[in-house]
């Protein structure tokens, strides 16, 4: 279970998906609309990216004081560039539908292996908090940040998800959550129908989480 605090903006969806098989042994080709079809103007995504879509995950991050810009913009955001400039390779097939919903949709989804997290979790606007997100041991402060936090801190937000539990070969579920807003009304449920055909697709068990409010 999931446990959301009180916010005027979020409309988060949480999914949770098990595979048949350890990620590192499937594959996503045939399985993830091109970053092509985006920029291409394809009808090819059931839902699509705009400058409203853009604006209004800036001010669902901003609510709590974060400001998401720069190197802390939105992950969508960045997917959108790194496209653009042919850089958006495969990792996995969790993480690859991950960031093919949210190139299209515009909302940022983190994506975490709950294996390597511990229960309870919870989404919530961290304080004085920091972890690192990459290998490299960089941090991103997350002051003011919607985040997903288990028992021992937080693990994943619309910028950049914890190295701590991101995904790997090994891994057979995941929880995602997609960092949606009341100002664009349906945008959410659809982004979270698509994501979820996606990972059906690929033969994988997908389901919603209810959360506890």
């Amino acid at each position: 279970m999931v446990t959301i605090e009180t916010h005027p903006l979020l409309d988060a969806k949480i999914l949770r998906s098990e595979f048949p098989v350890p990620l590192g042994e499937m594959t996503t080709e045939g399985m993830v609309l091109p970053p092509s079809a985006y920029f291409d103007g394809e009808v090819a995504a059931p839902v699509q990216s705009s400058d409203e879509v853009r604006l209004a995950v800036r001010n669902l991050l901003r609510h709590g004081g974060f400001k998401p810009t720069g190197r802390s913009k939105p992950a969508s955001e960045y997917l959108i560039k790194a496209a653009a400039n042919g850089k958006l390779s495969s990792i996995n097939l969790a993480v690859d539908v991950c960031n093919a919903v949210s190139l299209h949709s515009g909302l940022p989804i983190s994506v975490i292996d709950p294996e390597l997290a511990q229960p309870p979790f919870r989404l919530a606007i961290a304080k004085d908090e920091s972890y690192v997100f990459n290998q490299t041991g960089q941090e991103i402060q997350l002051d003011g940040l919607l985040c997903l936090f288990d028992s021992q801190g937080p693990c994943g937000n619309a910028v950049k998800d914890s190295q701590r539990t991101k995904t790997n070969e090994s891994t057979r579920s995941t929880i995602s959550v997609i960092w949606g807003t009341v100002d664009l009304p349906g945008h959410t449920e659809a982004t979270a129908m698509w994501y979820q055909e996606l990972i059906r697709a690929a033969g994988a068990n997908v389901e919603e989480v209810a959360p506890n409010k």
